[in-house]
C-alpha cells in the first residue's frame, strides 16, 4: 500500500458522503419521529457490517436519543438475538431469520429500517416484502447497485458507491444523522 491508495480511498469516501441525499434523510427522521410520537415500534436489521451498524444505530436511538427526548424510542435490532436467528435458520431457513421475528413482534403502522450494501440479501428482501405487505412502513439504506430493496421499500436512500466499506461508512453516518437529529436538536 502507498499514500496514493489512501488518498484515492478517502477522496471516494468524501464523494460518498457528499452524495448523501439530505432531503431524504430529513424525510426518514420525520418517519422515525412519527413512529415515536405514535408509540410505535421501530425494527432494524442487516447482515455482516450492516448488522453491526444496525446494532450501533439502535443503541444510539434507544439510549441517547431516548434520554434526550424524555419519552423512550421503542426500537429493536432483529440481528441481536442469536438464539432466535439460529433456531429460525435451523428449523425453517436462513432467509426467514428476520421475517419470522417480524411475524412475532410487528404490527401495522410500525417502522422497518434495513441496511444492505447489495440490496439483494434474501433474508432482508423477504422481511421487507412481508413488512410492506402487512402495513409497516419500510426504509432501506442501500449501495450503488441498489438491488431489489431500492424499489421494494417505501423509502430508499442510495449511497452512490459499490465499495462495501465506503457504503457501510456512509450508512453509519446517515444513522448518526438520524440519531443526533434528536439528540442535538
Amino acid at each position: 500500500m502507498n499514500q496514493a491508495y489512501f488518498k484515492t480511498y478517502l477522496d471516494r469516501q468524501k464523494a460518498a458522503y457528499d452524495a448523501i441525499p439530505i432531503a431524504q434523510v430529513e424525510h426518514v427522521i420525520n418517519l422515525i419521529k412519527k413512529c415515536w410520537e405514535e408509540d410505535r415500534q421501530l425494527f432494524a436489521f442487516g447482515n455482516g457490517g450492516s448488522a453491526s451498524n444496525v446494532s450501533h444505530f439502535i443503541t444510539d436511538l434507544g439510549k441517547s436519543a431516548s434520554d434526550k427526548m424524555g419519552k423512550r424510542f421503542r426500537c429493536l435490532s432483529l440481528n441481536e438475538n442469536l438464539s432466535w436467528i439460529t433456531a429460525i435458520g435451523n428449523d425453517y431457513a436462513y432467509e426467514d431469520v428476520y421475517l419470522r421475528q417480524l411475524q412475532n413482534y410487528a404490527r401495522p403502522g410500525d417502522l422497518v429500517l434495513t441496511l444492505s450494501v447489495s440490496g439483494n440479501s434474501p433474508n432482508v428482501v423477504k422481511a421487507v416484502q412481508w413488512a410492506k405487505d402487512n402495513g409497516l412502513t419500510t426504509i432501506a439504506l442501500v449501495g450503488g447497485k441498489r438491488g431489489q430493496l431500492a424499489d421494494l421499500a417505501h423509502e430508499s436512500i442510495v449511497i452512490q458507491d459499490e465499495h462495501y466499506g465506503r457504503v457501510e461508512d456512509a450508512q453509519m453516518t446517515i444513522c448518526h444523522l438520524l440519531c443526533y437529529g434528536f439528540i442535538e436538536s
